[in-house]
């Protein structure tokens, strides 16, 4: 496992603010308070702001985060309909290690179109066609990553905006008219208004200077929704051969497994792999797919999904971060897996972590517009030999927390594959 050297910066700050922090079991790390929380005043920020994604920015000490945000957007409105909720992407940056951030509250770094007709819902990709745009009304759950040199980002995205989701799950409840009705165009993307996972090409410097209209471009969608709602979706940092193919890799997590297989009608929602010699063929027939890990362990009763993007351990292994729900009032859990691959390059469980090892124990990681404890890590980033964590506290906050890297995966390593310790 090979683990960049800590910069001298980052070991000062950890060893004198960290025995400051609040310990959880096992080695987590958390701040007191949440590194960015709602902007009273900000129209588009003002109810919601969580689930953040890092990056660190190559040859200097600035890490750079997305967050989702929500507010009240009444000039989406429909009549007849709640209030909508567009969800955007804000852009914030850290110089200190990532104990404090800077945001840009003056505007979104991603927004929705928020088109309302049929004909206006498209987007132009990276290959200068225009195509749907699965964008259109929220955009949901960043996760940066590296692939082959370049800086990419998936997001979790619906046609049309929420209403108050909090209250109400139901995500076609602010679709325009003509989107409900049978047989249109768009399929169940716009008529039950699913999730569809969106991957675009970030330019980091653009990001960081504030030029965000140039900062991003639509890649494609990563999912079929035809197939139904998915979420946690995002690709492995490396392509390699699966079955005699080079194939990208992507991780998702199906609400209804069934359409990945008969044999996964009865599955609660389990992470999957799918694999593909294009992106664009993700979302299509021609990709290949295997659940990697369905619910075992108590605290994964409801569902698993994963949290961000494999780190690489070596030796084609890499540390896996996923969360698991139990119930409403257990709610969720992040842990970790190693994963391998078997012999025909398919990724699969090494080690599964049995402990309940990260999850909402602080009142502010507690209180929120949601019922369920949440505690939700949307991105991660090793700095030396401390592995730095991003994550949504309560469905409204933001906060940060910090792992020994090294202990972390030696504590993986002491699970077998069902999360059943090996000490024993």
């Amino acid at each position: 496992m090979n683990i960049a050297p800590e910069p001298a910066w980052a070991l000062s700050l950890r060893r004198r603010l960290f025995p400051l922090m609040s310990h959880s079991p096992l080695f987590v790390r958390t701040l007191d308070a949440p590194v960015l929380t709602p902007q009273p005043g900000c129209p588009w920020a003002d109810t919601m702001l969580l689930n953040p994604t890092v990056i660190d920015e190559p040859g200097s000490n600035r890490l750079h985060m997305l967050f989702r945000a929500t507010g009240a957007w009444p000039q989406a409105g429909n009549p007849g309909q709640p209030l909508p909720y567009p969800i955007f992407l804000g852009y914030a940056f850290s110089d200190d290690g990532g104990l404090s951030w800077n945001a840009d509250f003056s505007r979104p770094c991603l927004a929705p179109h928020l088109a309302t007709a049929e004909e206006e819902i498209k987007i132009t990709d990276r290959n200068g066609r225009r195509v749907v745009n699965h964008a259109n009304g929220a955009i949901e759950d960043p996760r940066l990553f590296r692939l082959a040199g370049q800086l990419y980002l998936t997001t979790a995205c619906r046609m049309f905006p929420p209403g108050p989701y909090w209250e109400q799950d139901e995500p076609t409840q602010c679709a325009p008219g003509w989107a409900t009705e049978p047989g249109g165009r768009l399929g169940r993307a716009a008529r039950e208004n699913v999730t569809v996972s969106v991957l675009w090409e970030v330019n980091l410097l653009r990001l960081a200077a504030g030029d965000y209209s140039g900062a991003f471009t639509y890649v494609t969608h990563l999912t079929d929704p035809e197939l139904g709602e998915n979420r946690d979706v995002f690709l492995f940092p490396e392509k390699w051969e699966i079955e005699g193919e080079r194939c990208f890799v992507c991780l998702h997590r199906p609400f209804q497994p069934g359409g990945y297989g008969a044999e996964f009608s009865k599955t609660r929602p389990s992470i999957f792999v799918a694999a593909a010699t294009t992106l664009a063929d993700l979302p299509t027939a021609r990709a290949k797919h295997r659940r990697l890990a369905a619910p075992e362990l108590p605290w994964e009763n409801d569902r698993i999904g994963a949290s961000w993007v494999p780190l690489p351990l070596g030796s084609d292994q890499w540390l896996l971060p996923y969360h698991g729900k139990q119930d409403q009032t257990v709610g969720y859990t992040q842990s970790f897996m190693i994963v391998g691959l078997d012999q025909h390059g398919w990724p699969e469980v090494l080690h599964r972590c049995g402990d309940r090892l990260m999850f909402a124990r602080k009142k502010w990681e507690l209180e929120g517009r949601f019922k369920t404890p949440c505690l939700f890590t949307c991105g991660g980033i090793v700095l030396g030999e401390e592995l730095l964590m991003s994550y949504g506290a309560a469905d409204t906050v933001a906060g940060v927390a910090w792992i020994n890297f090294p202990s972390l995966v030696a504590r993986v390593r002491q699970f077998d594959r069902n999360g059943q310790s090996l000490q024993s």
